[in-house]
């Protein structure tokens, strides 16, 4: 089995195992793994999770923690470029769009693969990002899929508002942005956190892709939930001051959704 890094605590590391599914690097963080044991591993409600870019899958184990302890596991996927599987010419902004597109198209297969281990109950999955992960999540959930919640931090449903930012390829944006591809949109809870001062990802993309859905009633169980000066970075990730209440509210949503829906 693959070590283990990122600089992840004891408390995340051993419930922690690192695997491949279908190509693709991943950290799985799992209410019944355990150190050293190999043991019967119970079913459990999953969040497919995805960073943003320059990132990698062990990003943010404070999330993992909340959510193994919560009793949901999470599959950390590194995006294509990222991680494990590091090409620092795809990280560059100019091919945002590019390995945005070829991880949405990963996640089903990255899915049959996880759910091949026994691992995750496939009634009960969720899938999310931030960032560069988030578009994928929105430009995979255009499609009819199996998920039963997703979550997003920090991205945008609307690529016209970029237009302005490295990231816009206006072809590859025409064939995927959300807000253009709803037809096969399905109504499921959809978690959505922001900064209202993101210096990358404008605040108003996201708002206009939320009530896009609410006008086609796609979005009676859409909570959007908007943080003002934080002290991030750009304002863009993290949440700065507020990211424990941001990996709350994503823990207890996912609660209600996965575990007590």
């Amino acid at each position: 089995m693959p070590e283990i890094g990122g600089g992840l605590p004891a408390s995340v590391r051993e419930k922690a195992r690192v695997e491949t599914f279908a190509g693709v690097p991943a950290l799985v963080v799992h209410p019944s793994f355990a150190p050293d044991a190999d043991g019967a591993v119970e079913r459990a409600p999953v969040l497919f999770w995805m960073h943003g870019r320059t990132a990698n899958k062990e990003l943010d184990p404070g999330r993992f923690l909340r959510l193994v302890r919560a009793g949901i596991a999470t599959v950390s996927l590194d995006l294509p470029g990222h991680g494990a599987r590091e090409d620092m010419a795809l990280q560059q902004p100019e091919r945002t769009l590019e390995f945005v597109e070829q991880m949405a198209n990963e996640i089903d297969t990255v899915v049959e693969a996880a759910l091949a281990t026994g691992w995750f109950d496939d009634t009960r999955m969720a899938v999310g990002g931030m960032s560069a992960g988030g578009m994928a999540t929105l430009v995979r959930l255009c499609r009819a899929h199996a998920f039963r919640a997703a979550c997003v931090e920090c991205t945008t449903g609307s690529f016209a508002w970029q237009r302005n930012r490295a990231m816009f390829e206006p072809q590859r944006a025409a064939r995927l942005d959300p807000i253009q591809h709803l037809d096969a949109w399905r109504a499921i809870p959809l978690l959505v956190l922001h900064n209202t001062l993101d210096e990358w990802v404008a605040v108003e993309g996201q708002r206009e892709f939320v009530e896009t859905l609410r006008a086609r009633g796609l979005g009676r169980e859409v909570e959007m939930h908007e943080y003002g000066e934080t002290g991030a970075p750009h304002e863009h990730s993290g949440f700065g001051r507020f990211a424990a209440d941001a990996k709350d509210r994503q823990t207890d949503f996912l609660v209600r959704h996965l575990r007590d829906g």
